[in-house]
């Protein structure tokens, strides 16, 4: 082990969990500063009268990285928390409300197409053939960092090879005629704040990933996960200190030492990670006259993903003979142009594409007895758009449970007994993401990998960057494994017994 370092995190979500853990188990003085009443940053868990809604994640996939993270602290994980695999994956809608039940096995997969567009059956094998190509290629380059213009130069060759540059949507539509089915097989990069009709099909890594390891329900939800990891951190040595902001970051010359809160605290450190928004932390906690790259114009000029208005609520009665699953997709008919005002827009669109989940279908643990949870999520602009959500949020959410009456919930807003809702300037005030992006930057060709925030700075020696904003970008995986190359970038040193 490396000489044992002071370690500030600042943040508590997946990413600064995953980072503290690794380095608490070398035996590194850790403190995670988080600014919420308890961990989990995104992935904060609300309880509300007896429902445990998840704030943020919810599709849980590649287990080994949390295996992983347990073994690095000599632990086992299925002690920790539990995870029950999920078949379908999801149901996914289209706007007639006839679904399709996207399945692991490849065989229940062309079942299901054969009810749709037989003819797709050949086009969807092929395509997944170059999925696993896509896979095999790129996912070795997922917990290693990108620090150097030559790391990207070694994947480019494999990315024109494979077309992999191509937007998604024009990728899938390579081999599916069906236009419904084209929808179906491009939704992913929605998972990670990406349009599916720009995002570079390098992303379809996701697809496989799911199919490799499957999609996972966290038992007691995705604030289980957090729970565990924050006992296994504190298990370790570490410490959490809740309720406290950090105001800035302490710099001298080319070094950070330390964090200053808002209350005036100091907290000094060998190394600082940043669980925070990677454009937040250069844009509110180092002065930009200390910057030499990532100016606050560079910063506010970058592409930005979408924001999310979601709703959760709990109803007095079940819903078990509705046609919904546990995670559910339902498409809009004119979803290219809803796409284009989500991403691109400037005002509110009038259409609607959701993501309903519906845990309580896996585990009623969750919610008091004869219950039902919800979770349902509409991608929105982010907080570049002109438009004034304290006008229009509640007339928003009014409209998403309507249109959920009409077509799946009959008799749904006279049977809700609790509910609370989050839109885009709780991305920005209270995640202080920047412009209220849900997934940071968009997961373009030119903002992924080297062309990222480093998970080391660029200029400050000892500042590390975890979470969705840095490599290798949204999702539970990716923000975990930054977590893993943030860790080894600062002690590369073998953890011997978990200690």
């Amino acid at each position: 082990m490396e000489k044992r370092k002071k370690v500030v995190v600042i943040g508590s979500g997946f990413g600064g969990l995953s980072s503290a853990i690794r380095l608490a188990a070398k035996g590194h003085d850790v403190t995670i500063i988080e600014k919420r009443d308890k961990p989990g940053g995104r992935a904060y868990q609300y309880e509300i009268d007896g429902f445990k809604f998840d704030g943020g994640p919810t599709v849980i996939t590649a287990p080994y990285i949390f295996d992983e993270i347990f073994e690095a602290a000599g632990k086992n994980r299925e002690e920790y928390f539990k995870l029950a695999p999920l078949d379908p994956f999801y149901r996914i809608f289209d706007s007639n409300g006839k679904h399709f039940d996207y399945m692991r096995n490849e065989q229940d997969v062309l079942k299901e197409i054969d009810r749709w567009n037989p003819a797709d059956k050949k086009g969807y094998l092929k395509f997944t053939k170059r999925t696993i190509d896509i896979f095999n290629l790129f996912h070795p380059y997922t917990d290693k960092p990108f620090l150097r213009f030559r790391n990207m130069l070694k994947i480019m060759p494999g990315v024109i090879r494979l077309g992999a540059y191509m937007g998604t949507h024009s990728y899938v539509k390579r081999y599916i005629k069906h236009d419904f089915l084209r929808k179906v097989f491009s939704f992913h990069p929605l998972l990670i704040g990406g349009n599916p009709f720009d995002t570079p099909s390098i992303y379809l890594l996701i697809m496989q990933f799911e199919k490799e390891w499957g999609v996972h329900y966290a038992v007691g939800g995705v604030g289980s996960i957090i729970q565990a990891l924050a006992r296994l951190f504190e298990e370790l040595g570490g410490t959490i200190l809740l309720n406290s902001e950090v105001d800035r970051i302490m710099i001298q010359g080319e070094t950070v030492t330390g964090v200053k809160l808002k209350d005036g605290t100091a907290h000094k450190a060998n190394v600082v990670v940043s669980n925070a928004d990677a454009a937040f932390t250069y844009r509110k906690l180092i002065p930009e006259e200390s910057r030499k790259k990532y100016s606050n114009r560079q910063i506010d000029r970058k592409s930005y993903s979408s924001s999310l208005f979601v709703i959760y609520f709990g109803t007095k009665k079940r819903y078990l003979d509705s046609k919904l699953s546990h995670h559910n997709i339902i498409v809009s008919k004119a979803y290219r142009k809803l796409m284009k005002e989500i991403f691109k827009g400037t005002k509110l669109p009038n259409d609607l594409s959701l993501y309903m989940h519906m845990p309580t279908r896996s585990d009623a643990s969750i919610a008091p007895d004869g219950c039902e949870l919800f979770y349902v999520l509409a991608l929105v602009p982010n907080m570049k758009a002109d438009i004034e959500w304290e006008k229009v949020a509640k007339e928003y959410k009014s409209k998403i449970l309507d249109f959920l009456e009409e077509n799946y919930l009959p008799d749904l807003q006279e049977n809700i007994i609790a509910e609370h809702y989050i839109d885009p300037p709780h991305f920005q005030n209270t995640l202080n993401s920047h412009y209220g992006a849900a997934f940071s930057f968009t997961p373009s060709l030119m903002q992924s990998a080297y062309f990222r925030p480093h998970n080391r700075s660029e200029q400050f020696k000892n500042l590390y960057f975890v979470g969705a904003g840095t490599h290798p970008g949204a999702g539970v995986p990716a923000v975990l494994s930054s977590g893993k190359i943030a860790a080894e970038l600062i002690d590369p040193s073998p953890i011997q017994n978990g200690r």
